[in-house]
């Protein structure tokens, strides 16, 4: 074997090479910055497993999948409050958003404070702040921690931007009605206004809920006297109120946006004027653009807030087109983010519900397929899998697939006066499904039973099993480096 001899002197250049190589940096050359790290956190309303379930069918068929079914790490989620088996949307949210499991009707507050009602003002609504002094101290959010890090922060609803939801993001209070001090917190510098959201507050807010924005004279609620979006607009808030606004915001120019573009919630999809009222994937995607000027990061709180109330409605058909909506924002947000993190590397997208509803999907129902024109679905009557004629309950009357739990329409008696029942009725619109418990008008309970979760990207591989909605906290918390 023929041995090669080295150099020592030469074997000491070219280490000394090396390093230098390695090691050798000048003032002027480029600090490549890390990535951003985006959290988007999509929150469907009352989004049950059954809900979800019918609006696949309704949507794409009992064999297609929406977005949401595709996301490649999935878990259950235990809803219960600190006090309640059956959460609101509250403390659910709240528990998502701190860690902490409060009382029913809290927002985002330790687990000791008392919900305490609110009592009308000299206007008659039910708006007096009767929290107390010494009633529980806030809980951190996350995106009270992302401001804290230096990263953007948004909040996308098509409810009130006040309401029970996004305020456990941004808001600390001892009881989700008192929506005029809840809008307070978002007003930079103003009285009332949450400190720890920065000096320059929330980059995004986009919703609906003007209401608690402009005083009585203006037909608002604010018997204070302010005009909560002159302040804002005072602090460089770019404002939209209407669709056309919202269309003109050049995002890449606007510091900050905030957005209400109606009195109370948004439409249902199935109402919504296009002209009028953006879409939630529309409001998703540019509130991603406007965060996305911030080079460390944003986290983004995305609501399909009207899922919930077509669902107390017990109006079926509402509820699963909000889903549906829903699902399309989730796709849209999951397209936009690949288009600069291809692997979704520095971003974590989740989805998940706060709680269930009383939705269920009745007898043994031939498949339906997707609702379309001439093709009722999941809307229509229960149909025999074999035989494919129309079933009857012991009554001899026909029944619709979808039904809930309780609700307010129920029949008293016999369904025998219901025998002509046909699918052109459980289809509409407007039709509300039949209740086992009847209930006040719009007053279908919330269910009890876990929820989807779902995630993508960074980080998503944590989130496995059946977990408490207060886990979810520290594994958002870690995968975004909040």
């Amino acid at each position: 074997m023929t041995r090669r001899k080295f150099s020592a002197a030469g074997c000491s250049v070219a280490i000394t090479l090396m390093l230098a190589a390695c090691g050798s940096s000048s003032k002027n050359d480029d600090v490549v910055a890390a990535p951003p790290k985006n959290v988007i956190f999509f929150l469907g309303d009352g989004m049950g497993l059954t809900t979800m379930t019918a609006a696949r069918i309704y949507a794409v068929g009992e064999d297609g999948s929406l977005t949401m079914d595709t996301l490649p790490e999935t878990a259950f989620v235990k809803t219960f409050s600190n006090d309640a088996q059956v959460t609101d949307s509250a403390p659910s949210m709240a528990a998502y958003m701190t860690g902490v499991k409060m009382n029913n009707e809290v927002i985002s507050m330790s687990a000791n404070t008392v919900a305490k009602d609110p009592t009308n003002d000299a206007n008659g609504n039910k708006l007096v702040n009767n929290c107390g002094s010494g009633n529980g101290t806030p809980a951190t959010t996350l995106l009270e921690l992302a401001k804290a890090k230096g990263y953007a922060a948004g909040v996308v609803s098509t409810a009130r931007v006040t309401h029970a939801t996004p305020a456990a993001t941004y808001a600390h209070i001892c009881h989700r009605d008192l929506e005029n001090d809840i809008a307070a917190a978002l007003v930079p510098g103003g009285a009332g206004y949450n400190s720890a959201l920065g000096t320059t507050g929330l980059e995004v807010v986009l919703g609906g809920g003007a209401q608690f924005f402009k005083p009585v004279k203006d037909g608002g609620k604010r018997a204070d006297g302010r005009d909560l979006m002159a302040e804002l607009k005072a602090k460089n808030y770019t404002i939209a109120n209407t669709g056309a606004d919202f269309k003109a915001v050049d995002a890449s120019k606007a510091e900050r946006l905030f957005g209400v573009f109606t009195s109370s919630h948004m439409a249902y999809e199935l109402d919504r004027d296009a002209a009028k009222e953006p879409s939630l994937a529309e409001m998703t995607t540019k509130a991603m653009d406007v965060l996305a000027k911030n080079k460390k990061g944003y986290f983004l709180m995305v609501e399909g807030g009207r899922i919930d109330h077509a669902l107390h409605e017990t109006t079926a058909k509402k509820a699963l087109q909000d889903t549906v909506a829903f699902d399309n924002a989730v796709k849209a947000a999951i397209d936009k983010a690949k288009l600069t993190d291809p692997t979704l590397a520095n971003t974590l997208i989740v989805v998940t519900a706060d709680h269930d509803h009383t939705l269920v999907l009745n007898g043994y129902a031939k498949r339906t397929g997707k609702t379309a024109a001439g093709n009722p679905g999941v809307l229509g009557v229960v149909k025999n899998y074999v035989t494919g004629a129309v079933e009857k309950d012991l009554d001899g009357a026909p029944y619709s697939i979808i039904g809930f739990g309780n609700g307010e329409k129920r029949t008293q008696s016999s369904r025998a006066a219901m025998a002509s029942l046909d699918e052109t009725v459980t289809s509409a619109n407007e039709y509300h499904q039949e209740a086992v418990i009847r209930t006040a008008v719009g007053s279908e309970t919330h269910g009890g039973t876990d929820v989807f979760l779902g995630a993508i990207g960074m980080g998503a591989e944590t989130f496995l099993g059946t977990i408490d909605n207060t886990k979810v906290f520290g594994l958002v918390k870690s995968a975004g480096g909040l």
